[in-house]
């Protein structure tokens, strides 16, 4: 048995079928994945996401803290409830985690980091803060996180939760965070759609589950989850960058604060140096020309320029094909013609810019 989120009693009697994602008994699906996936895009779903690590750094130094951890420079956060995505690189540039900082005020950022990192997450955080001191590193796994995503997914939550969260929230920008009592909303997602991401007490998430389900909004699995997240381009850590890869071979650029150029982050000579001699690698789309299935780890030869590798791959239910998000060599141009080795066939692909789906509707030329 793995670890449960508040929410498991729940999945179970909604039929969810159960499957092991890290460490953690997860719903993969609710009957149909296409099903799931098309609700998203087309009215509203909801994700437990409660096994993500939320974290929150309070004291006088956390801002220098966190300029010292991560890529980006979240001295760009100004505005309370100002959120930014963000990785934390290890010594040679590689990615220990990829995350989301929400400013909240000078002594109070949170952080939403990935499930199967945390162990190590935490280590890394607690050892640069006693160092440093003046950051307490709290842990918070009393909370629970809803996401509801899609183009009704704020009417949904209105409905759900009550319109006395209408006037905190309904001009509340992209990236943006509030708390409203207990309730911590914010309008980050990784379905490439508009909606909340509603951070609870874990005892509360069941009744607020149920309140969203009367108001119409589909559980959604594991499953739909990440082709809605390949469809909206977006990495996924263990897949599209880990520790050996860095955010510049990873479609991750524009993520690295570089500005000021004394703000000495960790990992940042590791990217300077990638920056100064060339990066080898690039992460790109593909889109199969073939019938058949992309999938993780399969071969992508790309003529003269050499071979490439799938790091995720599905069919999109949103375009009726298969498409993918593949590290290959440099020199790779985009619109070029390639070939996935699949079962022993070598099927068509083309190289494309992602996202592949924006709004419910197709990028691809």
């Amino acid at each position: 048995m793995g670890h449960r989120t508040s929410l498991y009693d729940t999945h179970v009697r909604m039929g969810a079928k159960i499957v092991d994602f890290g460490g953690w008994d997860m719903p993969l699906h609710y009957g149909s994945q296409v099903e799931e996936h098309h609700k998203v895009r087309q009215d509203a779903g909801m994700f437990d996401v409660s096994h993500m690590n939320v974290v929150d750094l309070k004291g006088a130094n956390v801002r220098p803290f966190l300029s010292l951890l991560m890529a980006n420079n979240v001295d760009k956060l100004k505005t309370p409830g100002k959120a930014m995505y963000t990785c934390m690189l290890n010594a040679k540039g590689g990615v220990i985690d990829d995350l989301i900082v929400y400013y909240m005020n000078e002594q109070w950022f949170r952080l939403v980091m990935n499930a199967g990192t945390r162990t190590k997450d935490l280590a890394w955080l607690d050892v640069t803060a006693h160092e440093m001191g003046g950051v307490n590193v709290l842990a918070r796994p009393d909370l629970g996180i809803i996401a509801v995503q899609g183009p009704n997914a704020r009417e949904k939550v209105y409905q759900a939760l009550g319109e006395a969260l209408r006037p905190a929230t309904e001009k509340l920008k992209p990236f943006f965070a509030t708390n409203v009592g207990e309730l911590f909303i914010a309008t980050t997602g990784y379905t490439g759609e508009d909606g909340f991401e509603l951070i609870l007490p874990g005892k509360a998430a069941p009744y607020s589950w149920q309140g969203l389900a009367e108001a119409g909004v589909a559980p959604i699995g594991l499953g739909a989850r990440d082709t809605l997240r390949l469809e909206a381009g977006m990495n996924l850590y263990g897949h599209d960058m880990d520790e050996t890869t860095t955010p510049l071979e990873s479609g991750l650029a524009w993520t690295v604060g570089w500005d000021p150029a004394s703000r000495n982050f960790v990992g940042r000579d590791a990217l300077e140096r990638q920056r100064a001699q060339g990066v080898p690698r690039k992460l790109v789309g593909l889109a199969l020309e073939d019938k058949g299935v992309l999938r993780d780890h399969q071969k992508v030869v790309c003529g003269a320029a050499g071979e490439g590798e799938i790091t995720s791959g599905s069919y999109s239910p949103t375009l009726g094909r298969s498409i993918a998000l593949a590290r290959v060599p440099a020199a790779v141009s985009g619109g070029s013609g390639c070939e996935v080795e699949v079962r022993g066939r070598r099927l068509a692909a083309r190289v494309v810019k992602f996202p592949f789906v924006r709004n419910g509707k197709s990028c691809l030329d």
